[in-house]
């Protein structure tokens, strides 16, 4: 916080008044959705447009069933315009057909082909069934194993959507159940 009371005041903006930020009016529920682990942002967009890459990756099983019973999420970012789905699922086994009528309606809604995808080596994502739905036209890349931050930018994405749910439950002071 000193850092930012010395750029704050030395007046790099002309009319900008001077701030003095205190520690003690951070949002305190902001401050306990963070996390500690990161992966050096990228904000490489390497296409030209929407649904030429999506990158892929399913979380879980969490500690706790959610109120629909389910354990896991399936999240899906587009590479160009960082549009992201989220599809909450029970089981591992779910991940193929969940990701087989999405790109059956993204491809509809949008009126264009999804190109390729990006994924870990999940066997969620590596195996026969989606070997066959993506012989198809669907370029597949798996990043390395046991390395997340090859696969980055889906990474970055579960981080921020975790501090989210965290945030907006600490905020509402709901039980930790949720």
């Amino acid at each position: 916080m000193h850092h930012l009371n010395r750029i704050a005041s030395k007046e790099l903006v002309v009319g900008l008044p001077k701030l003095k930020f205190e520690r003690d009016k951070l949002c305190e529920a902001c401050q306990k959705g963070k996390q500690t682990n990161t992966f050096k942002p990228l904000n490489v967009i390497s296409t030209s447009k929407p649904l030429e890459l999506l990158h892929m990756d399913l979380f879980g099983p969490s500690r706790t069933m959610s109120l629909e019973g389910n354990y896991y999420g399936l999240v899906i970012v587009d590479d160009y315009s960082r549009f992201t789905w989220t599809f909450f699922i029970t089981t591992k086994d779910e991940t193929y057909h969940v990701f087989k009528r999405f790109v059956k309606a993204v491809q509809n809604e949008k009126d264009r082909n999804i190109t390729s995808i990006k994924s870990d080596n999940g066997r969620e994502f590596q195996n026969e069934k989606f070997d066959k739905f993506c012989s198809m036209g669907i370029k597949y890349n798996f990043s390395a194993p046991r390395t997340p931050q090859q696969n980055g930018v889906i990474e970055r994405k579960n981080r921020s959507l975790e501090e989210l749910t965290r945030t907006m439950l600490n905020e509402t002071e709901l039980p930790k159940y949720f």
